[in-house]
């Protein structure tokens, strides 16, 4: 389904992450469900194994395999487990503000720690009262001498409590260009993770709150000048978000279409196996569809992205239809198992509460569908998959 686009090394990746999840994470699933709560060791053993490097170039110890080779190792975590495609996904958007908008002393610092494994980025920008709404954010960075003091709280931030590097963007002054990034090192005097609270599903990965108190950060750790943050945030969500995203969906609804043909072939009504009912046939071949459609939407956006060329509305479109695809076919899913399907000794249920987790980051399907509308309108106002073309190009490692 892929070969249009993926070479046999990329091949020999999906097999590579695959026989990884399948030996080192699947059996710690049971242990992450039942603790319901970031799972440390496991986030640091698969940063190790230098993913969360794949859109650096090698130039900094990344892989640069680009956006295709990101989406297939995400895509392939989730197969397994939403929770640490969730968390490498996190990790990668987190990279992604410093390859398009750090200084060389800061690529120099950080992205070579990052594809080592060695550093776990995250990027916080969604605040309680604002949502998704990036203009709304009410967190300030006042500048003291060679420093600025941060006040503030932000929420939902993946890889909360294993951050070790944390983006935020922050009010530096009133409108658009009034929002500035920062990295900020959990260390700093005046910040603060707040407590894990426990969620319908991703166990094992953490998106949490993140609180600033007069929260000292230098000049230095500053992305880009004063006034970036909007160009920080928004590319990161559209470039990265979107994209990564959509294979932790795709993962998710491969697993659900796998668990539920196998289901089938064990369970037996009226003599037969439960996929010859005409009606369990009928879902089945809907799942197919759509997890087949839904592939070739993501793989074709990021291949977009990984040539430089104009994709904003290719990558929304997948995010959409991946998204909402996963949730139709784990209704299907479920309701072929039956009540079979709401015991956690099979994983289908599993499925369901972590592809529901998926909807809003990076915009929700009504987000999605507002801005493809401006594109069938001719009112979109420009792309960043543009913008970012020449630093989102990668070499052709793959």
């Amino acid at each position: 389904m892929d070969g249009y686009v993926a070479s046999r090394l990329h091949h020999q990746l999906r097999e590579e992450v695959r026989h990884f999840a399948e030996t080192e994470v699947q059996p710690l699933i049971p242990a992450m469900e039942a603790a319901r709560t970031v799972h440390h060791e496991l986030s640091r053993l698969i940063a190790r194994q230098g993913w969360l490097g794949a859109t650096i170039g090698r130039d900094y110890g990344g892989m640069g395999v680009g956006h295709l080779g990101k989406t297939i190792i995400i895509e392939e975590l989730s197969r397994v487990s939403g929770a640490m495609g969730a968390m490498v996904q996190a990790s990668q958007l987190g990279a992604a503000k410093i390859v398009h908008f750090g200084s060389d002393e800061q690529k120099k610092t950080w992205l070579p720690a990052i594809a080592a494994g060695d550093c776990l980025p995250t990027i916080a920008v969604t605040e309680p009262e604002s949502g998704g709404h990036v203009l709304g954010m009410n967190a300030t960075a006042v500048r003291d001498g060679d420093d600025y003091l941060l006040n503030g709280r932000k929420v939902f931030v993946g890889n909360s409590h294993v951050g070790d590097l944390h983006g935020v963007v922050v009010r530096t002054g009133p409108g658009a260009k009034g929002l500035t990034a920062f990295l900020v090192e959990p260390w700093r005097p005046g910040f603060r993770v707040g407590d894990q609270k426990p969620t319908m599903g991703l166990h094992g990965f953490s998106f949490g709150e993140l609180f600033f108190d007069d929260c000292r950060v230098p000049a230095a750790n500053r992305l880009g000048d004063e006034g970036d943050g909007l160009a920080v945030a928004y590319s990161s969500s559209v470039l990265y978000g979107r994209a990564n995203l959509t294979a932790v969906s795709l993962g998710i609804h491969r697993a659900i279409l796998e668990e539920t043909t196998r289901f089938c072939g064990e369970r037996h009504r009226y003599g037969a196996p439960l996929h010859e009912l005409p009606s369990v046939k009928l879902k089945l071949g809907r799942i197919q569809s759509r997890l087949m459609t839904a592939r070739l939407a993501a793989y074709h956006a990021v291949h977009l992205l990984d040539q430089g060329l104009p994709c904003d509305a290719e990558l929304m479109n997948a995010k959409l239809v991946n998204v909402e695809s996963a949730l139709d076919s784990a209704r299907d899913a479920m309701e072929i198992h039956a009540a079979a399907g709401l015991f956690t000794d099979r994983p289908i249920e599993r499925y369901l509460r972590d592809a529901h987790h998926i909807f809003a980051p990076a915009g929700t399907s009504d987000v999605q569908l507002l801005r493809l509308a401006e594109v069938a309108l001719g009112a979109s106002k420009g792309q960043w998959s543009e913008r970012l073309a020449d630093v989102v190009r990668m070499e052709p490692a793959l």
